[in-house]
């Protein structure tokens, strides 16, 4: 059973995780700042859309909050759980997503949302969800290593069956079917996740988030200064393609916002600000393009290989 209070509990964490992550990322990226936009929804609820642009590390990113209500769940929310058909929503969330000018600073996202589904007469029914994910387009090993050494570690506490788990799903989540191909190396995903009562999960939540900054921010200092030249930008636009592949085919949270009546700048965000698609490209043989597709674009352990 969850309270007004816990709800409102999680939404003052969400408020100062955003704030946690905009003062720290203006910090890394050292020049630009996130304009702030405070919006409603006529539908119930609003938020805080902050958005960073033409900056020196970060040619686009985006740290949304939103608190939103509405008298019954969208179908993204109930395909898996038609047994919430009907009911009312409370759904609250902040999502995140960064897309480097350099080809070799990895484009990374994360979100932690928490919902709530009430139905008169019945207990309601809650539970959070999230994670965060890395999607290199010039890997390095020793990268996507701490990336998942770092999510081990925000699990750990847990138990550890929870990595693996959650590193799993991942996987799967962020993986483009039409495509047949990860978006990128992965790192923790989870939904529905109430099984441990509210106050471990809401714990788990916030340890998630707290290991966001140490997962990412080595690995963009140590690339953003990498000497790049058109051919590794033109691969880069190519690859932030599959990104808006899937955020607007497979994304949960992009197919909540607009089936709910979401703010649509806000919703799209996500997408990055430069894109090129090419017909049935595909990397030379031997090419540092082709090693993403070969050693990186599978699914592996990652510290077993370590």
């Amino acid at each position: 059973m969850v309270s007004t209070n816990d709800i409102l509990a999680v939404e003052d964490w969400l408020k100062s995780l955003q704030d946690e992550l905009c003062a720290a990322l203006e910090a890394l990226d050292g020049g630009a700042r996130f304009r702030r936009d405070r919006w409603d929804r006529p539908e119930g609820g609003g938020g805080d859309s902050r958005v960073l642009e033409e900056g020196a590390l970060f040619e686009k990113g985006g740290i949304n909050f939103s608190a939103v209500h509405g008298a019954a769940l969208p179908p993204s929310a109930t395909a898996r759980r038609p047994e919430l058909a009907g009911r009312s929503f409370r759904a609250t969330g902040v999502s995140m997503v960064l897309h480097p000018r350099n080809p070799y600073v990895p484009t990374t996202h994360g979100n932690w949302r928490f919902f709530v589904a009430e139905k008169t007469g019945e207990a309601p029914v809650w539970w959070f969800g999230g994670g965060f994910d890395l999607t290199p387009y010039y890997p390095f090993l020793e990268d996507v290593q701490h990336w998942h050494r770092v999510s081990r570690d925000a699990c750990r506490p847990f138990g550890e069956d929870i990595y693996p788990r959650f590193k799993q799903w991942a996987d799967e989540y962020f993986y483009l079917k039409h495509r047949q191909e990860p978006r990128g190396v992965g790192g923790l995903f989870y939904d529905d996740l109430n099984e441990w009562g509210f106050e471990r999960c809401f714990e788990f939540s916030r340890a998630v988030a707290a290991h966001f900054l140490p997962a990412y921010t080595p690995i963009a200092e140590r690339r953003r200064h990498t000497p790049w030249s058109e051919r590794e930008r033109e691969f880069q636009l190519y690859r932030r393609g599959r990104y808006v592949e899937f955020n607007l085919v497979y994304d949960r949270g992009t197919v909540f916002g607009l089936q709910s009546g979401g703010r649509i700048e806000s919703i799209l965000m996500s997408l990055p600000p430069l894109v090129r698609w090419i017909y049935d490209w595909h990397p030379e043989p031997g090419s540092p393009e082709a090693g993403l597709y070969e050693d990186f674009l599978r699914e592996r352990d990652w510290l077993e290989d370590a």
